[in-house]
Parts: structure tokens; C-alpha cells; sequence
């Protein structure tokens, strides 16, 4: 035998993220007024198809009702301060108010000195309900089968099962049982949500397991180091074309559609548009909005495996505050970078693109664009305005 027969040679893929690539326009332009923006994930309809992030710097049970009143929805984390904490508002200050040397040994004493108390996360679902608001609410794979039907108890709309990388597959050093997603789901008597992942084999078996929505990223949040870390990630262009092919593999074989959710490395309203273009049927997002004056994260976001005890992953960093959150979601928007007026730019994107759905911004011809955010742009960068602004 040839030596050439048995060597095999990794060979390694180009991957794209969205600040790689443009929307192309088409013969067909359209009048904004004719654009529908919103979209469907796991049951409940969105006027705008932006989730905010499960992190305790963007979402708390008053968000959470102001999200919804806005045509958003915002997720819950059930293993954060909220159902650790009485007065969460204490602890999100001393959060705020920590030294750059003081912040990850801060947080990994509050998320692990306290226990998560079910009478809390009974007590925030309910919050969110009597306030008018969806109780969408996560938790990790670990917590899933305690919190789940806890959740589901209090009057939860759906349940988001969230890891860093969520698999079908795991092996155990001691055979301990593990979450079985397809039994979770079958048992849970609300919508269950899985997230998150970024190949198309992955997606596929999640998709099979009964979950009604499935989250495409890993890495790319503004908070998150995962991908300086533990050195993983698919930029978020590919990755969502991943789920993108793995949501047309299930549908072919079962005639079910389940929505994909772009989550990470999405700041601004251009970014959302070029997510919704590559297949997205809505975007996750966490920094843009804990910009807002709502935002319990007061102008710091910060991502949830920084308490982790061994190996923290995720700095706090300071957004600041640009406006309301309604100013974010729909403006009128007082800034020139894309961070306001989420709706009316995806209305206005659509239109000049000439498609009227969700649905149809999925067949926008996409290209590579590696100058996409430089071309032209002199000025900008060096004064540090419009898209350049800090």
C-alpha cells in the first residue's frame, strides 16, 4: 500500500463572519409601509424579531414586560441574580460598581455563594405574567430537569435550555444520567428552545428531539471570551448557514419548520439585517440593548460563564446608556451607527431590497464583502464616527 493511501491531511474550511459580508439588491424595491417584519418562534409572535439575551445585565422581570409591550420578548436566566437574591438591585449595583481587578472573583462569590431559590423563580415568572409580559426563561442543561417543570408550574410560556455548546451526545466520567432532550420535551407541557450550536449535523439531531426553536452561535458576544479561552467558534455568517441547511434537511423529512435564532456578535441594526439574510427567523441580542436606561446591567453587560469556578469565560464591559429601550426597538433614533431604531431599520432594509417577509429576506443574494466596513470610510475612522463610533 502507497503511503499516499493512508495519510490523511486536515485540510481547513474558510468560515465567515458577518462583518465579511453584504446584501446585494435586487431589480425590485418596495414602498416600507409594504414590509412585515415580524416573525414566529416556539408559538408566540413577534412584531420585531429581536429576543434579548438571557443575561442578568439586559433582562429582569421589568424588562421582560417592557420587551413584550414593545413587540420583543426578553429570556430570564433562572440561574441568575433574580432567583438568587431577594433584592437582585443590591447585587447588580455592587456588580456595576466593582474595579476592573475586583470583577471576576466578585462574581463568581454571588452566583455561587447562593443557592437558586424556587420560591424566587416562582416569584419572577409571576412578576413577569401579572405585569402582561411572556416568561420566556433559561437555564443550562445541568439545572433543566429541576427547573423546567418548576418554570412550567408557575405559568411560563416557553423554556430556553442554553449551554455555551449544546450536543445530543455526551459521555460522563461516572455514567451519571444526563438530560435527555427528546424526554424533557415530551414531559415539559410548554414550548422547549435548545441553543446553542454551530454545525450542521448537531442542529439536525437537536432539531429531531422535539425543541421548537434552536440558537446559532458560539463566541462572537461583545462580553464573551470563549473563543479567546477554549479557542472555539464558527463566525456567525457560516453558522447560521449551517442551521440554515439543517433546518431544510429536517423540514424535507418531517414537513416541520423550526426557526433558527442568531445569537452573538450582533451590535448594531445592520448586523441584524445581515443575520436575517443568511436564514435567520430572528436575532438574540445583549449588549445593544443593555445600552438601554432600563437595562438592569446599569450601562455594563457582561456574559454568564464569567462566575463559572474554575475557568471564568466573559468580561464585564461598559455599554453605557443611549436611550430608552423603545428608542433601541423603535426610535426615533438619535445616533448614526445603527444602535437605535432596530424595526425601522430592518423595515427600511427590506424594502430597498425589495422583499415584504421574514421569509423572503432569506433569498437576498449575499456576497463576500471583505471591505464592506472599510471602503470609503477614511473619515469615519479616523474621527471615529457613524460606524466607527466608540
Amino acid at each position: 500500500m502507497e503511503a499516499a493511501d493512508v495519510i490523511k491531511v486536515k485540510e481547513l474550511k474558510r468560515a465567515f463572519g458577518l462583518d465579511e459580508i453584504a446584501l446585494v439588491p435586487s431589480e425590485l424595491t418596495l414602498d416600507p409601509e409594504l414590509v412585515d417584519i415580524s416573525t414566529t418562534i416556539a408559538g408566540i409572535k413577534l412584531s420585531v424579531p429581536i429576543i434579548a439575551s438571557a443575561m442578568d445585565s439586559v433582562v429582569n422581570p421589568e424588562t421582560a414586560i417592557a420587551l413584550t409591550q414593545l413587540g420583543s420578548v426578553g429570556v430570564l436566566n433562572l440561574e441568575g441574580v433574580q432567583t438568587r437574591y431577594e433584592d437582585p438591585d443590591v447585587i447588580l449595583d455592587r456588580i456595576s460598581s466593582a474595579l476592573k481587578e475586583e470583577y471576576v472573583p466578585l462574581m463568581q462569590s454571588i452566583y455561587q455563594e447562593q443557592e437558586i431559590k424556587n420560591d424566587l423563580v416562582i416569584q419572577r415568572i409571576q412578576e413577569i405574567k401579572k405585569g402582561g409580559g411572556k416568561a420566556i426563561v433559561s437555564s443550562t442543561p445541568q439545572k433543566a430537569a429541576f427547573l423546567g417543570p418548576v418554570a412550567a408550574k408557575a405559568g411560563a410560556d416557553v423554556f430556553l435550555v442554553q449551554s455555551t455548546v449544546v450536543s445530543t451526545q455526551f459521555k460522563s466520567l461516572n455514567g451519571q444520567k444526563n438530560l435527555d432532550l427528546s424526554e424533557f420535551c415530551k414531559g415539559m407541557p410548554i414550548p422547549v428552545m435548545v441553543g446553542n450550536a454551530t454545525t450542521t449535523e448537531v442542529i439536525v439531531n437537536l432539531m429531531k428531539t422535539g425543541v421548537k426553536a434552536i440558537f446559532i452561535g458560539i463566541g462572537p458576544g461583545a462580553a464573551c471570551t470563549t473563543r479567546g479561552v477554549l479557542a472555539i467558534g464558527v463566525p456567525m455568517a457560516t453558522a447560521i448557514l449551517n442551521g440554515v441547511k439543517a433546518r431544510s434537511i429536517h423540514y424535507a423529512n418531517t414537513g416541520e419548520y423550526i426557526p433558527i435564532i442568531a445569537d452573538g456578535g450582533i451590535v448594531n441594526s445592520g448586523d441584524i439585517c445581515k443575520a436575517l439574510a443568511c436564514g435567520a427567523d430572528a436575532v438574540m441580542i445583549g449588549s445593544p440593548l443593555a445600552k438601554s436606561d432600563e437595562a438592569p446591567g446599569k450601562g455594563f453587560h457582561w456574559g454568564m460563564a464569567t462566575p463559572n469556578a474554575i475557568l471564568p469565560r466573559g468580561s464585564r464591559i461598559q455599554v453605557g446608556r443611549i436611550g430608552s429601550l423603545k428608542e433601541i426597538l423603535h426610535g426615533p433614533a438619535s445616533t448614526d451607527d445603527g444602535s437605535q431604531n432596530f424595526s425601522g431599520a430592518i423595515r427600511l432594509a427590506m424594502a430597498t431590497l425589495g422583499v415584504a417577509s421574514i421569509q423572503e429576506m432569506h433569498e437576498v443574494d449575499i456576497v463576500i464583502a471583505p471591505s464592506l466596513m472599510t471602503e470609503g470610510k477614511i473619515y469615519q475612522r479616523a474621527q471615529q464616527l457613524g460606524m466607527y463610533k466608540k
